[in-house]
């Protein structure tokens, strides 16, 4: 499989400033199609395992590849929080760590760290006040386990955002492997385009209007 470089740079978490980066100093892999960059999946995998980066999208089996990712499945398992406080991006992840519903056999201590490590990479700051926490790597095996937690802050604090606005809402997202991820990231970045849910979420709305909205 071939991809683009937004695909690349989607898929690794990062910007696409980063993957450009990366191709003019020659630390990733790529070709050229009428001078446009190619990344061949197979070339990413070999390069990402000698890299901090993971890249996984032909592991899943075809399965779970197949299974629906829901949005509001995940987010009640996951729950949503209120009242977290903390003055950095670390005691924001840890309190929210050790408050929100974690799937069997993850961890809270490996995750808060997987997390800090993630944030240490590049910030998962989406702009507007809202961020996308999540480990680099899978902490669950089942989909069954996947799960989205909504919590939301009692100040917004910097998390390097790319509009350099402070978050005050964050979304912890633990999937079962990267194409899921990839499937549920893209349904919550269409809901926080949505101007009632953007609404939803700077009133802190409670959990039934937030359920209700994403069941409608």
């Amino acid at each position: 499989m071939d991809l683009k470089l937004k695909d690349v740079a989607t898929l690794l978490q990062v910007s696409q400033k980063t993957i450009y980066r990366w191709i003019n100093e020659g630390k990733i892999p790529f070709y050229r199609i009428n001078h446009q960059y190619r990344f061949k999946t197979n070339d990413l995998q070999r390069w990402s395992l000698g890299s901090k980066y993971s890249f996984q999208l032909e592991d899943a089996s075809s399965d779970i590849m197949e299974q629906p990712v829901s949005l509001l499945s995940s987010l009640q398992k996951g729950g949503i929080f209120y009242n977290i406080s903390g003055s950095s991006v670390t005691e924001i992840l840890q309190q929210s760590v050790e408050m929100i519903n974690l799937p069997p056999n993850v961890d809270a201590n490996i995750l808060l760290h997987k997390l800090k490590d993630r944030e240490a990479m590049a910030s998962t700051a989406i702009g507007d006040g809202i961020a996308f926490p999540h480990p680099r790597t899978p902490l669950v095996e089942n989909i069954t386990d996947e799960t989205v937690s909504l919590c939301f802050l009692n100040k917004p604090i910097n998390f390097n955002a790319i509009d350099d606005k402070p978050v005050g809402v964050i979304f912890i997202i633990l999937s079962a492997d990267q194409t899921r991820h990839l499937r549920l990231l893209a349904k919550l970045s269409y809901f926080c385009r949505q101007p009632e849910f953007i609404k939803l979420l700077k009133q802190q709305a409670l959990r039934e209007d937030l359920y209700n909205y994403l069941q409608s």
